[in-house]
């Protein structure tokens, strides 16, 4: 996604090319975050800032970093810390409530290095970790969105053939593609392209951006596929377009378009 991820210009391994020699990786890049960000565990308020950065980090999702005094470092404990090539001193800590630590919670930069020296005396929250977020006063969900990350979905006529095993799973010549940055194009089918029955996975992903992933399961001549499809069960944006259509993982089944297979 995005900058720093998978294809995308300063990602590992990125789609297109610079005219000139590109800076080396693993990349730092960080800029003001305009956004109010709160974090809350329990009844406390942890941290409160206007005045985040955004930091891009190769191979990772944006991460918001707080200014050191816009925390409540008395509800922290230092946990331990490492060394980081790009970063410098990482300072583990944990997050203390009335209903127990919340271990690994944050890291703060202690002494990074060179260039990255505005990034010193900030934390890093583990927004997975702690009970709730907020940019400005909506609740968090996921991540924050990377304001270099977008998608749109179009409508198509190619014709797509999902199968295992030489048997067809779903078929549809009225698809709709999403175009993600840094990813791959996915292709939808509307429901009634289905050819067997899914089951319903325990497995729902998270996304800021498209809404959560359902994901199902398919049993195909004797052969359980676990996992192998998903759809968009609170779709937001342009996916209100594809409210339950459905996407199949090509690594798991046969997802054919206009004859020619899809890459894992």
């Amino acid at each position: 996604m995005a900058l720093t991820i998978g294809s995308g210009p300063f990602g590992r391994e990125p789609a297109g090319r610079f005219d000139v020699t590109p800076p080396a990786t693993p990349l730092l890049f960080w800029e003001p975050f305009p956004k109010r960000l709160r974090i809350r565990q329990g009844k406390e308020i942890v941290a409160d800032s206007r005045r985040c950065l955004a930091l891009h980090q190769t191979g990772r999702v944006m991460q918001l970093c707080l200014p050191r005094a816009d925390v409540r470092t008395e509800l922290l404990s230092q946990e331990g810390e490492s060394k980081d090539a790009r970063l410098g001193v990482v300072r583990s800590w944990s997050i203390r409530s009335a209903q127990g630590d919340v271990k690994a919670a944050a890291r703060s930069f202690e002494a990074p290095p060179g260039a990255a020296a505005p990034l010193r005396d900030h934390l890093v929250f583990d927004l997975e970790k702690v009970d709730a977020w907020y940019l400005d006063d909506d609740l968090g969900y996921a991540h924050p969105r990377d304001p270099y990350h977008r998608f749109d979905v179009q409508r198509s006529s190619q014709h797509v053939v999902v199968s295992a095993g030489g048997t067809v799973l779903a078929e549809s010549s009225a698809p709709a593609i999403l175009y993600e940055t840094s990813m791959a194009p996915r292709f939808y089918l509307p429901p009634d392209a289905l050819r067997v029955a899914l089951v319903k996975s325990a497995t729902v992903s998270q996304c800021p951006y498209k809404g959560d992933g359902q994901h199902w399961h398919a049993d195909v001549d004797g052969r359980h596929i676990a996992d192998m499809a998903w759809n968009l069960t609170t779709p937001m944006g342009d996916a209100l377009m594809i409210p339950r259509w459905f996407s199949f993982y090509p690594d798991k089944v046969e997802v054919s378009v206009d004859g020619d297979i899809l890459k894992a």
